[in-house]
């Protein structure tokens, strides 16, 4: 069912819950939404720029916890994501889990409404979102161009936007769904050069909990998770200073590794997180304490 996934109306409903005439002109009964059972097996899990880095360990996670899992990503340039994919897709399916690995860049609805009826039509209708597909321009704001400050904007808030208003008549409809979305420990501590970047975060943590507040009454949990300085490929393009010194203004004297943040991910998905939303969850080993 090829259904504009983007389209408030998508489903009929005008709101939450709210009854419907009939063409007699009496109430319509809203039939009740299959209940979701626990667990992750069956579930589809979306994972945007899961292909490499961060996205790429959070789509194995929920894979080894049985999920389907749909993950999108773009080309960029003198990195190697087209080839990545096919390895994750490939370490998915070896798990023995259906996966689908598209090419779509989050900032266009389009491309965005075309990959999440993709997945629906292979699939059914998707369980968990994670909105991970981010970049970053860092420079001085008096040097910031105006393509350096869209482009952060676009993918990391406009992005999030796209897929969840995607994927928002789904979870409505079954009556579940949860939602989680990168942030960074920028959004509430920036450094010199990030001014785009700390941005998009902090608005990314503002549209986590308006969204909450919307999706809530329809059984969707939203929340964001903020990790600090990752042990991934982006990493590498770091001075060594700057990594040196994130580790000893850590307090737990450590970098994170990519699984630290994809288990708070998946924990946020799980039924043990059922009564956590609006919220944001900092995992950066404490260096936002000092």
């Amino acid at each position: 069912m090829a259904i504009p996934p983007y389209s408030p109306d998508a489903f009929g409903w005008q709101a939450a819950g709210a009854p419907q005439l009939g063409t007699s002109g009496l109430v319509a009964e809203e039939p009740e939404p299959e209940p979701v059972a626990d667990g992750f097996p069956g579930k589809l899990a979306i994972v945007t720029g899961g292909a490499t880095g961060l996205g790429r360990h959070i789509a194995l996670d929920f894979a080894r916890a049985g999920c389907t899992v749909a993950f999108c990503y773009v080309p960029m340039d003198g990195r190697d994501v087209a080839e990545m994919a096919v390895l994750t897709e490939m370490a998915i399916s070896a798990m023995g889990c259906s996966v689908l690995a598209m090419q779509c860049d989050v900032r266009d609805p389009q491309q965005v409404a075309q990959f999440i009826t993709e997945a629906v039509t292979r699939f059914g209708p998707p369980h968990f979102l994670v909105n991970n597909a981010g970049i970053a321009h860092d420079g001085a704001i008096w040097r910031l161009t105006d393509e350096a400050w869209h482009e952060v904007m676009d993918t990391n808030v406009t992005g999030a936007f796209h897929l969840t208003r995607a994927c928002a008549p789904y979870f409505r409809k079954q009556h579940y769904g949860k939602i989680v979305n990168i942030s960074a420990h920028q959004a509430g501590k920036p450094g010199f050069g990030v001014a785009n970047y700390a941005a998009s975060k902090a608005a990314l943590e503002g549209l986590t909990r308006a969204t909450a507040v919307e999706l809530g009454p329809a059984n969707v949990n939203v929340n964001a998770v903020a990790p600090g300085f990752v042990r991934t490929e982006r990493m590498a393009m770091l001075p060594a200073e700057v990594i040196e010194r994130a580790m000893m203004n850590s307090v737990l004297g450590r970098l994170a590794e990519p699984e630290d943040v994809a288990h708070v991910v998946t924990f946020l998905c799980s039924d043990a997180a059922r009564h956590v939303t609006g919220q944001v969850i900092v995992v950066d080993g404490g260096l936002s304490l000092e």
